[in-house]
């Protein structure tokens, strides 16, 4: 472990800066919105562009990196990123925060797909595992501190801008430092959305279902906590914890769906997450203290949706071909994260109460529940014995190259040789 974080430091330093800078951003700014007196509507269409951004990015970003290499492309995105967020401290309008909310999410996704792509190529299948597992709790706990830092300047001031454009330029150094050489950016193969669809319903679903969620928690969470009257102390904790507890819960769930049939783990999750997110609405009304300990539950069951999903696609499909797959993954989460804000955001305003972003998660994960239960049960989720499911890893969304980033992949049907060095396969970063 400790040759691993010594290996990968630069890296490691770089994703920790920049999920500070993109978790205070995007918490900032939905609270910020619902100060300046835009509809909880507005909010939720706003903050939509920069999943639209994201599914762009998704397509367009690999070019620039295969065409100036990752340093300097990671040196871009970082940039672009910076000037979007300060833009934001400079005019405040509805048009002009969502072009700017656009072009921060293909800056994000480029962001993550050029570290995600360095980790693959750098590490060996004897330690992609733990080089990916730690990436993710490093990643969860950048995101999860970044809440407090809401406590550092007055959310209706410019302050918070400047610090998270301080974060975001500042995670170019350590790459900059690098003296790596850069790594290749992995070709994926297309396949037939439909094969996809019939082979896999139920992890296209659970992605769907996860963009749905985590999207809609990023983006109104922050609305709720302001319009049920919480202080901006609580409401960080709140999100914080809610993080954390997704960091937490994925070990245990995770261990749970190696050990028991995932077409049932599946809908299971989801018909507790359903349970907890109305019993939140009870918790809300109550102490401040229960309502932490139900919000590191529904965090927990929201943020393991995706990673089983992930590993059920894994079940279906052979290691070889499971690149493959990962574009239709991603275009469900993508349209559930599309979908996410604006539904929330409709189902808050039209209940007229802050209860109604409960409302809408436990609707959602009801409904979720419905559909795994009728996909297994009319045998269109195929069952797979326990023994042959493949290994539960962390992992949440970021970009299309953390899912083939699996330390079960062959190439062409033969495990990978091992290279002589046991932690890389070009020059230490």
């Amino acid at each position: 472990m400790t040759s691993i974080l010594k290996s990968f430091m630069a890296l490691y330093t770089a994703v920790l800066i920049m999920a500070m800078g993109l978790g205070l951003l995007s918490t900032f700014l939905s609270l910020r919105l619902t100060l300046e007196g835009f509809s909880t509507q507005t909010t939720g269409l706003i903050l939509t562009a920069y999943f639209i951004g994201s599914a762009v990015g998704t397509i367009y970003c690999s070019h620039l990196m295969k065409r100036i290499g990752h340093i300097r492309s990671f040196g871009v995105f970082a940039a672009l990123a910076t000037a979007m967020v300060m833009l934001h401290g400079y005019y405040v309008s509805a048009f002009a925060w969502a072009a700017l909310r656009f072009f921060t999410g293909i800056a994000t996704i480029g962001l993550f797909m050029i570290i995600e792509s360095w980790l693959n190529e750098s590490a060996t299948p004897q330690t992609r595992g733990r080089v990916f597992s730690i990436y993710m709790v490093i990643y969860f706990l950048g995101s999860s501190a970044a809440q407090q830092l809401l406590n550092l300047g007055n959310v209706a001031g410019q302050s918070l801008f400047f610090i998270i454009g301080l974060l975001l330029v500042s995670c170019i150094i350590p790459v900059a430092m690098t003296r790596t050489r850069h790594p290749r950016l992995a070709d994926v193969r297309s396949v037939g959305l439909k094969t996809i669809m019939k082979r896999a319903p139920l992890g296209l679903l659970g992605c769907f279902a996860a963009g749905l969620t985590s999207s809609a928690f990023y983006t109104m969470g922050p609305v709720f906590c302001q319009q049920l009257g919480l202080t901006v102390s609580q409401l960080s904790s709140f999100m914080m914890i809610t993080v954390l507890g997704g960091l937490l819960f994925q070990l245990p769930l995770g261990s749970l769906s190696d050990r028991c049939d995932r077409s049932i783990v599946i809908p299971v999750i989801g018909g507790l997450f359903a349970i907890i997110s109305g019993l939140m609405i009870l918790a809300s009304q109550h102490s401040f203290g229960l309502f932490m300990a139900g919000a590191s539950l529904f965090g927990g069951l929201m943020f393991s949706i995706y990673p089983v999903a992930v590993a059920r696609t894994h079940d279906m499909f052979e290691p070889r071909d499971v690149v493959t797959v990962s574009s239709a993954l991603l275009l469900f989460h993508g349209i559930g994260s599309m979908m996410g804000p604006m539904i929330s955001s409709s189902v808050m305003a039209l209940l007229d109460n802050p209860s109604g972003f409960f409302v809408y998660f436990s609707a959602a994960g009801m409904t979720f529940t419905a559909v795994s239960f009728l996909l297994r049960q009319n045998e269109f989720a195929r069952i797979i014995p326990v023994e042959d499911q493949v290994d539960f890893r962390i992992i949440n969304h970021t970009s299309q190259i953390a899912l083939q980033i699996d330390p079960h992949q062959k190439n062409n049907g033969t495990e990978v040789a091992v290279k002589k060095d046991p932690l890389y396969t070009q020059s230490p970063v």
